[in-house]
């Protein structure tokens, strides 16, 4: 078909394309359409591929033209976009379906004009990413940290014991209890109940933080009382109110702890002779983990200082995507599928909820793809590449440091993930080459590492 097409940029990396049809093509593509029908419609009264031009035309005459019209803007913007003159930067993104505007109407016997609008890759202007001077926090590994460390191992090898049926619980004891609300009247609240709950009396991993309230409690004994929780509690539903609880203790353990030596050493891995081998080992992993925290914030923060001075309209598909990407980590982590996550919400009341959490989610999300367009373009503008055999030799250290099998890790990176990765990398070590990280705030390890996992 001739057409002819005009280019009008919009916000937010949005593009409005207008295409014009000639009426001979419109004619043409209409009476293709005609012709499709006359040979295979069937109508009463005529045989197959019998039925007069005339007759569907009176009959079907507006739906023709609607199907019509359907099939010449698709035709079109197919042809345009598949055109090799039609630059990347013109074309849409993948995840953009272009939207007609404006419902055009089909006349026969004149030129067809439609627009189309879509979103596309975002220009990105780099004026400056090298000679930047930004701040990044100091940490080191302490032995409160190896410490802490090592009573997790103890934790993790611990035997747990039944207790005798009339020991009071201690904190610090493994529980299991049944537990509800109650009104004022004492009876329980539907829906509230929870049986056969395990934890450990002490830690607070209970909906209602009752561990104080049922201390002393023995087993099959029964506890009611008022919880009464403060303005600023986590937990926005039991924040600064009172709760009439029933909680029936119905088993009791005591853990074991092993004693920190060579045996602990041995029984976590036998490639640990002694203590003193295991603990080196926790301070190098330590190490490694504070060593990559670091080099994320630096990235980061020198990241921060080109986005000031690097605007990029991040369209709103792209947002979309990346927001929705978000809800499918949120659903994993919950055990469930990200459909199953939304009707879950629905049922509970929440019915935007969805909506609500990505809103909250926006700002970060649009940060994240500022930074990463930026990091996109820069990658290729320096033309940063990764050869076959640095895949290889990084699937093989990934192997090794993590002690999986190669095809084990390889599954993680589907078609060109790994080359993606190498070529990031290669451009992060370039970006911290090329700027002065300045040192900041003092921060533990364990507050550093929490920020940022």
């Amino acid at each position: 078909m001739a057409l002819s097409k005009e280019l009008e940029r919009l916000e937010k990396s949005s593009v409005k394309l207008t295409v014009t049809v000639g009426k001979d093509d419109v004619r043409s593509q209409y009476d293709d359409l005609l012709k499709d029908y006359t040979k295979n419609v069937q109508m009463p009264g005529f045989r197959r591929g019998k039925v007069p031009r005339e007759v569907l035309i009176r009959k079907f005459g507006e739906a023709l033209k609607g199907e019509a019209l359907g099939r010449i803007i698709e035709k079109s913007i197919t042809d345009i976009f598949t055109d090799e003159a039609f630059t990347r930067e013109d074309r849409p993104l993948p995840y953009s379906t272009p939207r007609v505007q404006d419902e055009p109407k089909l006349d026969l016997d004149q030129d067809l004009k439609f627009s189309v609008v879509y979103d596309v890759l975002p220009k990105v202007t780099v004026s400056a990413w090298k000679g930047i001077e930004a701040e990044a926090p100091e940490a080191a590994v302490s032995d409160e940290d190896l410490n802490r460390e090592l009573e997790a191992l103890r934790e993790r090898n611990a035997i747990v014991l039944d207790r005798d049926d009339g020991d009071a619980a201690e904190i610090g004891n493994v529980v299991t209890v049944n537990y509800c609300e109650c009104d004022d009247a004492g009876n329980v609240i539907p829906g509230s109940e929870r049986q056969d709950f395990a934890f450990t009396l002490g830690s607070g991993y209970n909906l209602y933080h009752f561990d104080d309230e049922i201390a002393g409690i023995k087993k099959d004994e029964t506890r009611d009382f008022d919880k009464t929780y403060p303005e600023d509690f986590s937990d926005k539903d039991l924040a600064g109110r009172t709760k009439k609880l029933r909680v029936t203790l119905t088993a009791l353990k005591e853990k074991k702890l092993p004693e920190l030596d060579d045996d602990l050493a041995q029984d976590v891995d036998e490639k640990y002779k002694t203590l003193d081998d295991l603990k080196n080992s926790i301070r190098e992993r330590l190490n490694r983990n504070l060593e990559q925290q670091l080099r994320n914030l630096k990235i980061n923060a020198l990241l921060e200082k080109i986005m000031e001075n690097t605007p990029v309209d991040v369209p709103e598909s792209m947002i979309r995507l990346e927001l929705e990407g978000r809800w499918r980590n949120l659903a994993r982590q919950f055990g469930v599928d990200a459909e199953a996550l939304t009707a879950n919400m629905e049922k509970s009341g929440e019915g935007n909820g969805k909506e609500t959490i990505q809103e909250g989610w926006r700002t970060d999300a649009v940060r994240a793809l500022h930074s990463r367009l930026i990091v996109e373009t820069l990658i290729e503008q320096e033309k940063l590449e990764a050869g076959d055999d640095e895949v290889e030799k990084e699937f093989e250290r990934m192997a090794e440091e993590m002690g999986s099998p190669i095809e084990e890790i390889k599954k993680y990176y589907q078609g060109d993930a790994m080359q993606e990765y190498i070529k990031e990398r290669k451009f992060f070590d370039m970006l911290l080459a090329e700027n002065t990280l300045k040192p900041g705030k003092k921060m533990n390890y364990l507050d550093l590492v929490g920020n940022n996992e």
